[in-house]
């Protein structure tokens, strides 16, 4: 049977959905859901692992995930799950990964379908320019997971 459980994280109220066979989804709300106080314990390793994340203790997940998908998006998020912490990569490089760099639009599209945010880290793919194209979080988002995953650490000046 399926679980849902909503937790605090520094960039909202973040949804988690799995059951026995493995996490399917990760997600930050736009809305408040109300905080759940009992976790069940088919998603409390996931939990723990999210909360270590947020808190820079942890660099990579491992967890069973289960996300529901084509064979073509899973091959994308596979993929993406090859990306190391602390690192990014281009959707054009990415195509290119996965032998295809005529498929540029449809591994974008499988990117931004991607069910488990962070957790599966569709967040370090970016423009060839270098530039933070879209993310289903919001580009504030995005931007806030990729310099909490850079090893430089800029303080801010004011």
């Amino acid at each position: 049977m399926e679980e849902t459980v909503f937790i605090n994280t520094p960039l909202g109220v973040a949804k988690i959905i799995g059951d026995e066979n493995g996490l399917s989804v990760f997600s930050v709300l736009e809305s408040n859901e109300e905080i759940t106080t009992v976790i069940p314990e088919v998603l409390e390793d996931a939990v723990y692992q999210i909360r270590e994340y947020f808190e820079g203790t942890r660099q990579t997940f491992d967890l069973e995930l289960n996300p529901e998908g084509t064979d073509f998006q899973k091959k994308v998020w596979n993929a993406l799950s090859d990306i190391p912490f602390g690192k990014t990569t281009s959707y054009l490089q990415l195509s290119k990964n996965l032998g295809d760099v005529k498929a540029i639009r449809a591994v974008a599209s499988a990117n931004g379908r991607n069910p488990l945010w962070i957790i599966v880290p569709c967040h370090r793919v970016i423009g060839s320019d270098g530039s933070l194209t879209g993310y289903a979080g919001g580009l504030h988002r995005k931007q806030w997971l990729l310099e909490h995953e850079s090893p430089y650490k800029q303080a801010s000046l004011f």
